[in-house]
């Protein structure tokens, strides 16, 4: 669009309506990836001043990762909750008003910029007066109607605040002129009595780039439409719950986080060996991952759980291979209170094992085109770590529980 524009009008036109025609790339989402690394981010943030405001009230409170516990009510901050919602519509209007804000340009862009810290903070002050409704008025006021009024409000007074800015800039530069007049839209200046018209001609730019632009466009409307066949595997639902030792016991995921994770298929597994050390096995697979279904980086879940990252790296399973090569993984220790566990996180993707979440993505778009296949899944193992006990004991306890269950993968994760 912006290069059909300018090779239609010339520099000189597009100049002038730049501003507006960039506003197309905020209908541009974020890909999957660095929308869920950045919602995670922000639920904590919001969680976080949320029970600063509920506190503020006087209100016993507390904080696990994105779960506000009130005692009688567990407040939970979820995707939906992250401000995000708030952000890119709040960033868009940023834009829109610092357009029409007839003032210098560090004061347009400083508009701009606000928009962030003012979704953040109005955001977890949203969350926090629920929370304190929901402690003097019951369990009603954080479901239904009420809370989406209350998200509908809050973005309203977002949006006066960007105004409340535009004044109180202007006031402490000793600008006097009403804001009406400040951020104000000029109509265009009627044209001189007399005044001559001449049509533009076509450009050859202009015509270049609309040949390319129809060269590209008629042959994706007319080969047929490319579908995803998912491989045959095995359901996870005959996953073994006897693997060597180790005995298993099956868990579920609540319904929130299935409707968060948007998985396929997935198997949740406690294996406990005969000295009842245990490891909790989780696995999810995806068959499609081209429509933002795709793993959810324990990097950016277990710091929702109120987890704490003291170790991360990569680290080869000595004696184990998957796929033909030494397995690698994501070897993390995590914290939280008196808790400490060891986490081992890999990606199983169409016959690659992979560890870098942004390699991840790069391959579900190169196997896409050229194997027209995105399916691919999580391994998550965890251990916990007694008191006092060594790391390095549970790398080898680890050890030993990849070595019997690496050979049950590929039979549900198809490479």
């Amino acid at each position: 669009m912006l290069g059909l524009v300018w090779a239609t009008l010339g520099t000189r036109a597009f100049r002038v309506i730049a501003i507006p025609l960039c506003l197309l790339f905020f209908m541009v989402p974020f890909p999957n990836f660095i929308y869920n690394s950045l919602s995670s981010k922000l639920q904590l943030l919001s969680s976080e001043i949320g029970v600063m405001v509920i506190r503020a009230f006087g209100i016993g409170v507390f904080l696990e990762g994105n779960v506000i516990d009130l005692g009688s009510y567990k407040l939970q901050v979820i995707e939906a909750c992250n401000g995000l919602r708030y952000l890119f519509p709040l960033m868009t209007l940023g834009v829109i008003v610092g357009y029409f804000y007839h003032a210098a340009m560090w004061k347009r862009v400083l508009v701009f910029v606000s928009t962030v810290p003012i979704t953040i903070l109005m955001n977890s002050f949203r969350i926090g007066v629920i929370g304190v409704m929901v402690e003097y008025w019951g369990q009603g006021m954080a479901e239904g109607f009420l809370h989406d009024f209350e998200g509908w409000a809050i973005f309203m007074v977002c949006f006066a605040i960007l105004f409340f800015e535009m004044w109180l800039l202007m006031r402490l530069s000793n600008d006097r002129r009403p804001l009406r007049e400040v951020f104000g839209i000029d109509p265009p200046l009627p044209v001189p009595a007399g005044a001559s018209f001449q049509a533009r001609p076509v450009s050859p730019p202009a015509v270049a780039v609309l040949v390319l632009t129809l060269l590209t466009l008629i042959p994706g409307l007319t080969l047929p439409k490319r579908t995803e066949v998912p491989p045959q595997r095995a359901s996870f639902t005959d996953f073994p719950v006897q693997v060597a030792e180790w005995k298993g016991r099956v868990g579920k995921l609540e319904t929130i986080y299935l409707d968060a994770l948007k998985l396929s298929d997935y198997a949740l597994i406690d294996y406990t060996n005969a000295k009842g050390e245990v490891v909790n096995f989780y696995s999810a697979y995806y068959e499609s991952q081209r429509k933002g279904q795709s793993a959810h980086s324990p990097k950016s879940c277990l710091p929702g759980g109120g987890w704490v990252m003291e170790q991360f790296g990569q680290r080869a399973v000595e004696g184990v291979t998957m796929e033909g090569a030494p397995l690698m993984v994501n070897r993390v220790v995590i914290a939280q209170g008196q808790s400490r566990q060891l986490v081992y996180y890999w990606f199983q993707q169409r016959g690659r094992v992979i560890t870098n979440e942004y390699l991840v993505k790069w391959f579900v778009f190169w196997d896409g085109l050229t194997k027209n296949r995105s399916d691919g899944a999580l391994v998550r193992l965890v251990a916990p770590l007694r008191e006092g006990e060594d790391v390095a004991h549970a790398d080898e306890l680890m050890r030993d529980f990849v070595a019997n269950v690496a050979d049950q993968l590929p039979r549900f994760i198809p490479n």
